[in-house]
C-alpha cells in the first residue's frame, strides 16, 4: 500500500521546514509507503528556492512548481494528478493540522469501510480558540452543502479529507482557490462513495500569523455549493 501526501505550499518560508519534518517524521500504519507530492503554487518569499534545495536528489518525493500563482483547488489538481499511492491525503504546510493525525483519518480507508474520509474539527478533539465568526459561517456552508448532498458532515471546510485514488480519477475539479471544498464534498456526495467522518485536532491561525482564506472565499463557497450540487 501506498499513501501519497499531497502538500500545496504558498508563502510558507517560515513554517515549510518545520511542517515537512513533522510530515516526514510521523508515523504510517504497518506496510503503509509514504509518498510525498509537494506543489509550490509560485511563493515570492523563497519558500520555491528553499524546497529545490531540500528537496534535491529525492526520488521518493514529486515536487511540482506553478509558475504563476493560482490557488489552493489548483494546486490540489497538480498534485492529485502527479500522485502514484493508492490513498491520496491533503495536508496543509500552515502547522495547523498535526500529520501524527494521518493514521486515524486513514483507517477507515484502510480496513475497507469508506471511500472517502474527512476531518472534522468539531467532535471532541482539541482545537485552538480564535473567531467566533468563522465556527458560525463554517456551520451555515456546511449545513447547507448537507441539505443538498443530503449528507451529514459536521466539518465540510475541514482541510484533512483522504481517498481512495480511484476516487480522484472519477472526477474533474475546476475550482482554484478554497471553493476546493464545497466542490469536492458534492462530487462525491453525487458519485455515491462511502464518506466517513473523523475527529482531529486543530491549531488555528490568527491573520497576523498569515491566515489566507478570507470573507469573500465564504461566498465563493456558497457558490459553489449551489453551482455544484444543483447544476454539477
Amino acid at each position: 500500500m501506498k499513501l501519497s501526501i499531497v502538500i500545496p505550499i504558498y508563502n510558507e518560508r517560515d513554517l515549510a521546514p518545520q511542517a515537512l519534518a513533522r510530515i516526514e517524521a510521523a508515523p504510517l500504519p504497518e506496510g503503509v509507503a509514504r509518498e510525498l507530492v509537494v506543489i509550490d503554487d509560485c511563493s515570492t518569499d523563497g519558500t520555491r528556492e528553499w524546497l529545490r534545495d531540500y528537496f534535491a536528489d529525492r526520488p521518493d518525493v514529486i515536487l511540482k512548481l506553478h509558475e504563476k500563482n493560482a490557488g489552493k483547488g489548483a494546486a490540489l489538481r497538480t498534485g492529485f494528478a502527479a500522485a502514484t499511492g493508492d490513498f491520496v491525503i491533503v495536508q496543509d504546510a500552515d502547522l495547523e493540522y498535526d500529520p501524527r493525525e494521518i493514521p486515524t483519518v486513514l483507517e477507515p480507508l484502510l480496513d475497507g469501510r469508506a471511500d472517502v474520509v474527512f476531518g472534522t474539527r468539531f467532535l471532541g478533539h482539541t482545537h485552538r480558540v480564535l473567531y467566533y465568526w468563522h465556527s458560525v459561517g463554517n456551520w451555515l456552508l456546511t449545513t447547507l452543502s448537507n441539505m443538498l448532498s443530503n449528507v451529514n458532515l459536521t466539518d465540510m471546510e475541514c482541510c484533512y479529507k483522504a481517498f481512495r485514488r480511484e476516487v480522484l480519477r472519477q472526477i474533474e475539479l475546476k475550482e482554484d482557490r478554497f471553493g476546493f471544498e464545497p466542490e469536492i464534498t458534492a462530487k462525491v456526495a453525487r458519485l455515491g462513495c462511502r464518506i466517513y467522518e473523523v475527529p482531529v485536532s486543530y491549531s488555528g491561525r490568527t491573520y497576523a500569523e498569515g491566515k489566507k482564506i478570507n470573507w469573500k472565499d465564504g461566498f465563493s463557497a456558497l457558490r459553489c455549493i449551489l453551482q455544484y450540487n444543483l447544476v454539477g
